[in-house]
C-alpha cells in the first residue's frame, strides 16, 4: 500500500545524502569491478559486467522511485530501456521496478491536494467545480490527476501538482551532476555536463503547469481537426502555477492497446510515430515524453494525447539541421554526415579518430530498420539489440561512442526518438517505417492510409 503523507524532503542535503551514498557504492563496486577484471576470462568479466549492471538498476529504481522530484523524472527516462544486458532472472524484477516508476508515485492524501487547487483557484473548491472526486484516477512524478464536472456540465480532468514537490525539483536540480551519474550507469552515452542545462530548463519548467498550458493550448491548435489526433482543450480560467485543468478524455490505455489484433496495433503504432516525429518535422514543437501513459485510444479510432509538460520547440533552422544529416545518413554520404553531425556538436571535427566511414556504419547499425525501403518489425528483442550499440561498453562501436557526446539543444530530440522507437517494440509494430520517414525527409507523397488521411490537414498532396 502507498504510504501517504510523506513529506517530500526538499533540502538539498537531504537529497543529496540519498543520492550521493548510491553513486558512492556504485563508484567503489565498479572500481572493484574493473580490478578484479584484470585477472579474469572474458566470460567472467561479462558475467561480472551483468551482475553489476543488474545490481545498478536495483539501486536506482529503489532510491528513485522514493523521491517525487527530479530523481523521478531521470527514473522515468530510465524505465523505457529494454534491459537486454541484464541476466535473465534479474531481467523480470527489474522490468517490473521500473514499471513502477511510469505508473504509480507516493499517494498524498486529498485534503492536502484539495488545499492546493483552492489555494491556487482563490476559491472554494465547490465554487470551481459542480463535481469533484476525491480519488486520484492517476498518479505522476510531480502530481495527481482528478476527475471533476465544471457547472455547465462539462467533464474535466484536473492535474495538482504535489504539495512541496517544486522546491524538491529545484534541490534535484543542485544535485543534477548526481542525478546524471546515476542514469549514466545504465546509459553510458550520456555526458552530464553537456546536458544538464537543457535537462534543468525543461524540467523545471515541468513544474510550472501554467508553461505547460500554453504549451498544451499550441499543440491543441497544431492539430485542432486532425484526422486521427486529438488533443483536448485547457480550461484557461482554472489553470494555474500548480493546476492544469484540460477536457476529460475517455479512451483504452496502453496496455489494452498491447492486446490488441496485430493490424489494430500496428495502426495505433503509426499514429503515435506520426505525432510525435510528425510534430518534430511539420511544427518545430514536439512532445519531449512518449509515455505510454500519455495516450488514449479514443472509440472512434482516434488517438488522445494528453500530456505536455516536457515539450521543446525548434527553429526551423535547427530542424532543417537535423533533417540534413539524416538524408546524407540515408544516402551514405559519409563525408557530408560527419561535416553535419560535428558541426552540430556531436564530436570534434578535429578528432581523427572518428572516421566518416566508421561514423557512417555506427548510424546504420542504430538506424537501418527506417534507412532501409522494407517492411520491419520492431519486436522488443530488436529495440534491446539497438539500445546495446546507442549506449552500452559491449558494443563495437563503444570506442567510437567514447569520443561522441550529445549536444545540449539535441537531448529531447533523441530522447523522444528513442523512446517512441521503444513504444514500438512493446507493440510489435510492423510498417514501412523508411517510407514515412521519406515524407518529412524528402516531401515524399503519403506512403499509407493514415498518411493519405492526413495530407490535406497539412496542405499536402495527396499519393498520384
Amino acid at each position: 500500500m502507498p504510504r501517504r503523507d510523506k513529506p517530500i524532503p526538499t533540502g538539498r542535503i537531504r537529497r543529496t545524502a540519498r543520492v550521493g551514498t548510491l553513486v558512492g557504492a556504485q563508484a567503489a563496486r565498479g572500481a572493484a569491478t574493473r580490478a578484479a577484471n584484470i585477472a579474469r576470462s572474458e566470460e567472467a568479466r561479462r558475467a561480472a559486467l551483468e551482475r553489476r549492471y543488474a545490481e545498478t538498476a536495483e539501486q536506482i529504481v529503489d532510491v528513485l522511485g522514493t523521491m517525487k522530484g527530479a530523481a523521478m523524472k531521470v527514473g522515468q527516462v530510465v524505465s523505457f530501456i529494454d534491459l537486454e544486458f541484464v541476466p535473465p532472472e534479474y531481467r523480470d524484477l527489474i522490468q517490473e521496478k521500473l514499471a513502477e516508476l511510469r505508473s504509480a508515485a507516493p499517494v498524498v492524501s486529498f485534503d492536502r491536494m484539495r488545499k492546493v487547487v483552492e489555494d491556487d483557484l482563490e476559491q472554494p473548491l465547490a465554487a470551481a467545480f459542480a463535481h469533484f472526486d476525491p480519488e486520484a484516477v492517476a498518479a505522476a512524478s510531480i502530481g495527481q490527476v482528478y476527475r471533476a464536472h465544471l457547472h455547465d456540465g462539462r467533464e474535466v480532468a484536473v492535474k495538482v501538482q504535489y504539495p512541496g514537490v517544486s522546491a524538491a525539483v529545484r534541490a534535484d536540480m543542485q544535485n543534477l551532476g548526481l542525478l546524471l551519474r546515476l542514469a549514466r550507469r545504465i546509459a553510458p552515452g550520456l555526458d552530464p555536463q553537456a546536458i544538464a542545462g537543457e535537462i534543468r530548463e525543461r524540467i523545471i519548467d515541468e513544474c510550472d503547469y501554467e508553461l505547460e498550458a500554453m504549451a498544451h493550448r499550441a499543440f491543441e491548435r497544431d492539430w485542432r481537426g486532425h484526422p486521427f489526433v486529438f488533443v483536448p482543450a485547457v480550461v484557461s480560467s482554472l489553470s494555474r502555477e500548480r493546476v492544469l485543468v484540460t477536457e476529460w478524455v475517455d479512451g483504452m490505455p496502453f496496455d489494452e492497446v498491447k492486446s490488441l489484433p496485430k493490424e489494430e496495433r500496428d495502426r495505433f503504432a503509426e499514429i503515435v510515430y506520426r505525432f510525435f516525429i510528425g510534430s518534430f518535422h511539420r511544427t518545430g514543437h514536439f512532445s519531449a515524453d512518449p509515455h505510454p501513459g500519455n495516450y488514449l485510444l479514443m472509440d472512434d479510432g482516434r488517438v488522445a494525447f494528453i500530456d505536455f509538460g516536457m515539450n521543446k520547440k525548434l527553429t526551423a533552422e535547427r530542424v532543417e539541421a537535423e533533417r540534413a544529416w539524416l538524408r546524407a545518413a540515408m544516402e551514405r554520404d559519409h563525408d557530408a554526415l560527419r561535416k553535419q553531425l560535428a558541426a552540430l556538436g556531436f564530436f570534434d571535427a578535429a578528432d581523427e579518430r572518428v572516421t566518416a566511414e566508421r561514423l557512417m556504419d555506427h548510424v546504420w547499425a542504430l538506424s537501418w530498420w527506417w534507412f532501409e525501403d522494407r517492411e520491419a518489425t520492431i519486436s522488443r528483442e530488436f529495440v534491446a539489440e539497438i539500445m546495446v550499440d546507442g549506449g552500452d561498453p559491449r558494443s563495437e562501436y563503444w570506442d567510437l561512442m567514447r569520443r561522441e557526446t550529445l549536444p545540449g539543444d539535441a537531448v529531447f530530440a533523441h530522447r523522444m526518438a528513442g523512446l517512441v522507437f521503444a513504444v514500438l517494440g512493446q507493440l510489435e509494430a510492423t510498417g514501412n517505417w523508411h517510407r514515412i520517414a521519406r515524407e518529412y525527409l524528402y516531401e515524399d507523397p503519403p506512403s499509407t492510409p493514415l498518411g493519405e488521411a492526413e495530407a490535406p490537414f497539412w496542405g499536402l498532396a495527396p499519393a498520384a
